[in-house]
């Protein structure tokens, strides 16, 4: 059964618009980062995604203090009810390419990230790659490009 891997920053919170990321969840105060909206359309396909999966997991590069701001944020917007996804599947890690040590052990068939080095990192790991957002240039010919989560249910 397929069990997807999905990246928080920039992918769940403060995605690319216009060229620039909504980093306010990295450097501000908890309260501030609390207010960051998902991106759009987020919780919504994720909701419509996680009943085609045997298991979904929220897969994040971060250090404590971003680690501890992204469980609050997740409780804040009452994501695990919201989505469907079994409260405290969560990783964080510290570096991008530990995101394949939890891609292993999770069992991982599908990620989506935005950011194509974690996704070189899930090569041969992951059979499904998407790279999320807006990007600079294609994706690679081993990841499928996934622009914005309106798209997902189609490609996932």
């Amino acid at each position: 059964m397929a069990r997807l891997g999905i990246d928080i920053g920039r992918v769940i919170v403060g995605p690319v618009v216009g060229g620039v990321a909504d980093t306010s969840v990295l450097g501000t105060r908890l309260e501030e980062a609390m207010e960051t909206p998902p991106a759009e359309g987020a919780l919504e396909a994720i909701a419509a995604l996680v009943p085609r999966y045997e298991d979904v997991w929220l897969v994040s590069k971060c250090g404590p203090s971003v680690a501890h701001k992204s469980r609050c944020w997740l409780a804040r917007h009452d994501f695990w009810r919201r989505t469907g996804i079994p409260e405290g599947q969560v990783r964080f890690c510290r570096e991008r390419r530990d995101k394949a040590l939890h891609a292993r052990e999770l069992g991982l068939t599908h990620f989506v990230d935005d950011r194509r080095d974690v996704l070189q990192h899930l090569r041969g790991i992951v059979a499904h790659l998407f790279l999320f957002g807006e990007q600079r240039d294609p994706a690679p010919p081993w990841a499928t490009p996934l622009p914005r989560w309106a798209d997902a249910e189609s490609l996932l």
